[in-house]
């Protein structure tokens, strides 16, 4: 893959490759004052390109072939682009960096099935002024992104390698989030249908936080039995289940079998914790063969990399021997212990540079294909076990071709933080889906105020929370949070989950996040600013996760007659009253960590 340190000179007086570059200048057939797109085939005499204005006017499908190649070597497929960088505040991707306008000449990032997504978006405020997204899923594709400075324009150029590339351009100039799902939509289209359980969208208790490595059977159980009457639904048993070491080491992984001390009969504890009404998953770090593990010697020579600060290897996902092994020991929680689905963690180290080796029997040529092999292998195992399997994975393997082995991903680690917390699960529900979206574990000191963990609830709002502390040292006033909480989260699955969702001003960090599912309407209120209510509804609950109580609604059409019912962080009744706006605007002091419910009386 051909990756470039700078943007390739765009009067094309310099081939990048060193190889035979044939570019063409392409109409796009947009009327979009300063838009330049070229094509170009690496490696190859001749290319074509196809431009299809798509249902939504300002949408256009680029197909691009390249053909008669130079050499053995393989041809590869370029699209560049520029538009005039003028109204622009952030740059939007889905691994959740900084959204800041990068420069042109920072180093391009790849995306492919192992990490990443190949989709981003130019925004102002909270419009897309350009969002793009790449058809292939699984190979890796460079993205190049940034501000010209000697010219001004923002510029783009993606390229694969093979003879094809299908590049979608969306010029609408509509709200960010819309173009994004839209693009996620396209990709849904050349997927199989996904379907996701119920139970993928239900509460959660994690043990990473809470216990870390220093977990057996009967601690588990204890989280399990205090977990359950809160509301939570399904319990994930993180690292530390098949080791009986405490020290934060992957030296163990590979072989996946209980450890003999902590867990002593692995099936009898899982019965106990589904006994309660919990799903019970249990963690496994799929690219790992750990240094001390009986599997180092079964899989030698079959190693993408060794990575000597984890101690572990990251096995080669392209050899038949790694896959068998893989699938036959991750297969087992379901089959022998009877666990109901599998956290699979770290899936994005197999896209890590270091990862220069190789195993001799490798049958595919990118280790994205491995790794596409693998996952669907286990699938099939997992789902002739338990059709209703739940699966987790993790920003940032967050292709879309992941879609169909999983069932829910989770945002990436960020521990104390609902800021990043809820930035990362407002990227993921963009571009994950039908499947569930996931906060990662909610956590706090013992001494945590209540408004401060209704805080952090209220960043996974939009999301499954997870929560992973020890719930037998909380006090009865920070129970009673998690309590009303999980409640409120749970009678409005449908509308907070799998309603329409616009997270406003990406530049600002996402102040303000919507959904809407029919006559409902819900507000995560992040910063001091104006809740904008549109549009006909009957039911609008306004979550203030920010120090300044005083939530002013503005309305875009007379209401009609209004109840409203404040409560704090504990779910307490803070005041009850028949509000009329003025002017179009309603204001109404909201506790932080509390709920505004409105509803339209008759």
């Amino acid at each position: 893959m051909s990756q470039h340190p700078t943007p390739p000179s765009w009067d094309g007086s310099a081939p990048a490759s060193g190889r035979t570059e044939t570019t063409r200048e392409v109409d796009t057939g947009l009327d979009v004052p300063g838009l330049r797109v070229r094509a170009t085939a690496v490696g190859g005499r001749s290319i074509a390109v196809t431009a299809t204005a798509q249902e939504t006017p300002g949408v256009v499908l680029l197909q691009v072939r390249g053909g008669e190649p130079d050499s053995g070597a393989p041809l590869r497929v370029r699209v560049e682009w520029r538009l005039p960088c003028t109204g622009a505040s952030a740059y939007w991707t889905p691994d959740t960096g900084p959204r800041w306008l990068p420069p042109s000449w920072l180093a391009p990032r790849t995306a492919s099935l192992s990490k990443g997504a190949p989709v981003g978006s130019l925004v102002g405020g909270s419009t897309a002024l350009c969002t793009f997204a790449v058809g292939e899923v699984v190979r890796p594709v460079a993205i190049g992104e940034g501000v010209v400075e000697e010219s001004g324009e923002f510029s783009w150029w993606v390229e694969r390698e093979g003879p094809e590339l299908a590049l979608r351009l969306d010029l609408t100039h509509r709200h960010f989030a819309d173009t994004v799902r839209d693009c996620s939509s396209w990709w849904a289209g050349r997927l199989p249908e996904v379907t996701v359980p119920d139970a993928a969208f239900e509460p959660v208790f994690c043990t990473w936080y809470a216990l870390h490595l220093a977990m057996d059977a009967a601690e588990v159980e204890r989280l399990a039995a205090l977990a359950r009457p809160l509301g939570f639904r399904s319990l994930i048993v993180d690292d530390g289940w098949q080791t009986d070491e405490s020290t934060r080491s992957y030296a163990t992984t590979g072989d996946w079998r209980p450890a003999p001390i902590g867990f002593p009969d692995f099936a009898a504890h899982v019965a106990r914790v589904r006994s309660l009404g919990l799903n019970y998953l249990l963690w496994h770090a799929l690219p790992f063969v750990g240094d001390r593990s009986t599997a180092a010697a079964e899989l030698a020579g079959h190693a993408l990399c060794h990575l000597p600060q984890l101690e572990t290897s990251v096995a080669d996902p392209r050899s038949a021997t790694v896959r068998r092994h893989q699938v036959e020991r991750l297969a087992a929680a379901v089959e022998r212990y009877g666990v109901d689905g599998l956290k699979i963690d770290f899936i994005d180290t197999f896209a890590r540079p270091a990862a220069t080796g190789g195993s001799p029997e490798a049958d595919r040529a990118t280790v994205a294909e491995g790794v596409h092999r693998l996952l669907a292998a286990l699938d099939r195992r997992l789902r002739a076990a338990r059709p209703d399997v739940l699966v987790e994975h993790r920003q940032d393997y967050i292709s879309p071709a992941l879609r169909p082995f999983a069932t829910m991903v989770r945002a990436a680690d960020c521990p104390h933080s609902p800021a990043e917390n809820r930035s990362r699960i407002a990227d993921l529900r963009l571009t994950a889906g039908p499947l569930a979206v996931h906060a990662d574990p909610l956590t706090w000191h013992p001494e945590e105020q209540p408004e401060q963990i209704a805080v952090l609830l209220l960043s996974a709002l939009f999301a499954t929370p997870q929560v992973s502390v020890d719930l037998g040292a909380q006090r009865p006033e920070q129970l009673a949070v998690l309590r009303f909480w999980l409640a409120v989260l749970g009678e409005h699955v449908d509308l907070l989950q799998r309603g329409g969702f616009r997270p406003h001003r990406p530049d600002s960090g996402y102040p303000l996040i919507e959904a809407r599912r029919g006559p409902a309407l819900a507000f995560g209120r992040y910063a001091p600013v104006p809740v904008p209510v549109t549009g006909d509804w009957s039911l609008l609950l306004v979550a203030n996760a920010d120090p300044d109580t005083l939530v002013r609604l503005t309305f875009d059409r007379p209401p009609g007659r209004l109840a409203a019912l404040v409560q704090d962080c504990r779910g307490d009744t803070v005041g009850r009253s028949e509000p009329q706006p003025d002017a179009g605007e309603l204001a109404l002091r909201v506790p932080l960590g509390g709920l505004l419910t409105l509803r339209v009386l008759p």
